[in-house]
């Protein structure tokens, strides 16, 4: 099956920490270019980086291969180092106590089950543009809204 190639660059901004969060996404596929943005009232900023993630990824109309970046090495690491499947296994648990943001991880669980998707952690405020571009995107999200 060939599956299509689609580059996904990801990022959340809250201000404060909880706050008002946006969240940004830019999807690359060919030629082809889709931006995506969103606000929440009250976020955290590891919530927005995860929505980010699940709004861009559920914009797929179909299997891919997907090369997911992100900033955040809470998303990435939760997937490169096995936290994921580790929860999964103690009922969505982190150590005892629930595991914040557990339907948002859920989600990406189960779109990380369907998609072929390496998760490549990017430096934060560089010289990636991409990157950079979804910070804009998150950022704006809460300056028009509060």
């Amino acid at each position: 099956m060939n599956e299509k190639h689609v580059k996904i660059y990801t990022d959340g901004a809250c201000s404060g920490n909880p706050g008002p969060g946006g969240w940004g996404a830019v999807m690359l596929y060919g030629r082809h270019r889709m931006e995506l943005s969103g606000f929440k009232e009250k976020s955290t900023n590891n919530e927005m980086e995860l929505m980010a993630a699940v709004k861009a990824l559920e914009k797929l109309k179909e299997k891919c291969l997907v090369d997911l970046y992100s900033d955040s090495a809470y998303l990435i690491n939760a997937f490169n180092h096995g936290w994921v499947e580790n929860w999964k296994e103690h009922g969505w648990k982190r150590k005892k106590d629930p595991l914040k943001n557990r339907e948002l991880w859920m989600a990406l669980d189960s779109l990380n089950n369907y998609h072929n998707i390496t998760w490549i952690k990017v430096k934060g405020h560089s010289n990636n543009a991409e990157n950079n571009r979804c910070d804009e995107l998150a950022t704006s999200e809460i300056s028009k809204n509060i």
